[in-house]
């Protein structure tokens, strides 16, 4: 035996019947807290203090990639001699 319930309502609606708690008016503040710390956070750094604060992180990463890629090269070639 198969049965289709189709319910047609609204998200608001939905969460209604569900007996969740309405936190749209939260939400929205919480959205507007977020984009306003972030907007104060973008303004205050500029392209050089970003590049400062990612760069080495990366340029740290990329090394010890080259040196693991390297110490797998020298493994190989010492297992040949």
């Amino acid at each position: 035996m198969k049965i289709n319930l189709d319910i047609d309502c609204t998200p608001q609606e939905a969460r209604t019947l569900m007996g969740l708690p309405d936190v749209e008016k939260m939400q929205e503040v919480l959205m507007k807290e977020l984009q306003k710390k972030m907007l104060e956070n973008i303004g205050n750094m500029d392209a050089e203090n970003m590049m400062k604060t990612w760069l080495p992180a990366g340029m740290q990463g990329f090394e010890q990639m080259q040196k693991m890629f390297w110490s797998q090269f020298s493994k190989g070639e010492d297992d040949k001699k």
